[in-house]
């Protein structure tokens, strides 16, 4: 990933940011990554370490229209994620993804209540939803409006050895590409 398209990421979440009202707290640890795919526009994501405490974590994200977070899991991690602005379609899959289970339905907690979910089959949470997800759920979002605020808080959160793609070729964090001076330090460096 290059260094520039860094560089316009932070700028483009920090201006929606503050357009919406997210003060965000001094110094805080940005993670812009397109997941070591080479290509932001569809696999990319904006993170701010919110709190890192060793019990818990809190996260806000940015994501725009045409970026997926690829499909992964936590095997130590329970999350819930909170769409604050825009709609985000996601996929769930209680454990590894297989077609010959898709859309058998599982049970997770949706704002607050428990509903049955179909395994493959894409939903919509709008703004102010909120879905908790346990370890073992595979996971994969995308915005459907053109621009989301998103938030996560979840069980003490290791970056290095809890997240679990189903491609080979997904990373946690991008390799840079330097081609002009940072704006902001990420948490990877």
């Amino acid at each position: 990933m290059k260094r520039s398209e860094i560089n316009s990421a932070y700028r483009r979440a920090s201006a929606f940011f503050e357009e919406n009202c997210w003060t965000l707290p001094p110094n805080p640890r940005w993670d812009i990554t397109d997941f070591g795919l080479g290509d932001f526009k569809k696999y990319g994501l904006v993170l701010i370490n919110l709190a890192e405490e060793p019990e818990y974590c809190e996260k806000l994200m940015y994501a725009e229209a045409g970026q997926t977070t690829p499909m992964h899991m936590h095997k130590i991690k329970k999350e819930d994620i909170i769409v604050r602005t825009g709609r985000m379609e996601f996929i769930l899959w209680y454990g590894l993804p297989d077609e010959s289970r898709s859309g058998k339905p599982f049970t997770i907690n949706r704002n607050n209540v428990k509903v049955e979910v179909q395994n493959g089959k894409p939903f919509i949470l709008e703004a102010g939803e909120r879905i908790t997800l346990t370890p073992g759920v595979y996971h994969e979002f995308a915005p459907v409006s053109s621009q989301c605020i998103i938030g996560e808080v979840s069980t003490a959160n290791d970056d290095l050895h809890d997240n679990f793609f189903i491609h080979k070729d997904v990373g946690r964090f991008s390799t840079i590409e330097e081609d002009q001076p940072a704006l902001v330090t990420l948490l990877s460096e």
